[in-house]
């Protein structure tokens, strides 16, 4: 029997990772230079030390650049286009959904509190989440199931009573080691990638509701 949901929050709750791509290109192309999407892959969902694009602008510009110019800059970019993002279609009907059916309703997330938080805050959805779960309290974040593990600790249910929202790759490995359910949801930038094994796949949570999603799983 599902106890509890655990979402992912870039990506699946708000599509920042989408536009955190595109401030990085955006920058690249400054410089005459393509952001390779293969390499950029690694981090999403993941630890962002799997591939730092502002080393990599470097390593090809011969002349030394100062990193802390290129952050603004790329973080202006970044504000500009996602100044009017709101939270994913059907997001706040699953949370919803979730508290009205009395389910425990956790956040796993690899982004540091003070980014995740502002954001939950600012999308008035705060508020739906008995555990929140960020880069601060881990030692290893995804694909590293330590985040997720973390939640179902705080929840004293076993693995397989909560399921996880995911939208990348390296989310539904964190998921899937830490012996839950996954339903991945992909987004604009992580559609065409390559996901390990999970139990469901939505293109939004508008395709079926909260508690038709639950009851498919359990029935499998």
């Amino acid at each position: 029997m599902i106890k509890a949901v655990v979402f992912d929050f870039d990506g699946l709750i708000m599509d920042t990772e989408t536009f955190e791509y595109y401030s990085f290109r955006d920058l690249l192309q400054d410089y005459g230079l393509e952001l390779p999407f293969q390499l950029y892959s690694s981090r999403i969902g993941g630890h962002v030390d799997s591939f730092d694009p502002y080393r990599y602008l470097q390593e090809r510009c011969a002349e030394p650049l100062d990193r802390e110019l290129l952050r603004e800059l790329r973080r202006e970019k970044f504000a500009a286009l996602f100044a009017n993002e709101h939270a994913r279609p059907g997001v706040e009907d699953y949370l919803c959904e979730a508290k009205e059916a009395g389910l425990l309703i956790g956040l796993a997330s690899s982004a540091p509190k003070d980014w995740v938080v502002p954001l939950l805050d600012k999308l008035r959805l705060t508020s739906y989440f008995g555990c929140i779960r960020t880069f601060e309290n881990a030692t290893r974040v995804k694909p590293d199931p330590e985040l997720y593990l973390q939640v179902l600790q705080f929840f004293d249910i076993a693995p397989q009573e909560a399921v996880a929202f995911e939208d990348s790759p390296n989310g539904a490995l964190a998921a899937k080691r830490a012996g839950m359910r996954c339903v991945i949801v992909p987004n604009e930038l992580t559609r065409g990638l390559t996901f390990p094994e999970v139990d469901l796949r939505l293109n939004s949570m508008r395709d079926l509701s909260l508690n038709t999603m639950i009851r498919l799983l359990e029935q499998a």
